[in-house]
């Protein structure tokens, strides 16, 4: 697997190379945006937000417009609610604040990394209609009464979890392991995509919330 390391701190990137090296990686360091967006293509990128020529959620929005597979985790020491919703609405699969453990990092990409391997084998010519949504899971692709609507790939995940069992509510657990393959996962970084995706699909009593529980995809 071959990372990106985006880090304007030579020292700390240095650090970190060599540890994920270690840990059986390919690691290209990148300390700028600039040499970000001209790195060659990866598996999954740790992206720090504070860079010296840009800002790194410019970077992941670019990246994820490219890609829509690419594992993008932020790791960085902006760690306030808005920076974290920022990142996460532009792109980013996951969101690591500083400081933080080589173990937690690594239990993180390698979820990531399981998560993306699963998501690129499509099951070809599935279709999950719950009106007036249709999935075609192989595509993944949504309409809504007929019309496209586009969604990153965690909110495609999650109305695919929600869409398996219409009218059922689903714990927060169990969405968190359909999407992410674990229950290690900040339920606020759930309740951001839910957001995001109640309003691509244009009406938000869609994706009802049960109190206590989870979520449920509304029938009927």
């Amino acid at each position: 697997m071959r990372i990106l390391l985006v880090e304007d701190d030579r020292r700390v990137g240095a650090v970190m190379t060599s540890m994920l090296q270690r840990r059986g990686y390919a690691v290209e360091h990148a300390a700028t945006a600039t040499a970000a967006l001209e790195a060659a293509p990866c598996d999954l990128v740790l992206l720090d937000l504070n860079l010296p020529d840009g800002d790194g959620i410019d970077v992941c929005r670019v990246l994820r417009a490219r890609n829509e597979h690419l594992g993008i985790i932020a790791v960085t020491a902006r760690g306030e609610e808005r920076d974290r919703v920022t990142g996460l609405r532009v792109g980013a699969d996951d969101y690591v604040v500083k400081p933080f453990s080589m173990a937690e990092l690594q239990a993180r990409i390698e979820a990531l990394l399981r998560r993306t391997a699963l998501q690129e084998r499509p099951e070809a010519g599935r279709i999950i209609t719950v009106e007036p949504i249709r999935i075609d899971v192989g595509a993944r692709t949504v309409t809504v009464h007929g019309e496209p609507v586009t969604l990153t790939r965690k909110e495609f995940d999650i109305l695919h979890s929600l869409a398996r069992q219409p009218g059922v509510a689903m714990a927060w657990e169990r969405i968190m392991l359909d999407v992410w393959q674990t229950t290690w996962c900040d339920k606020h970084t759930l309740e951001v995509h839910v957001t995001s995706l109640r309003r691509k699909l244009g009406d938000p009593g869609l994706v009802e919330t049960v109190r206590g529980v989870g979520y449920r995809l509304r029938t009927g």
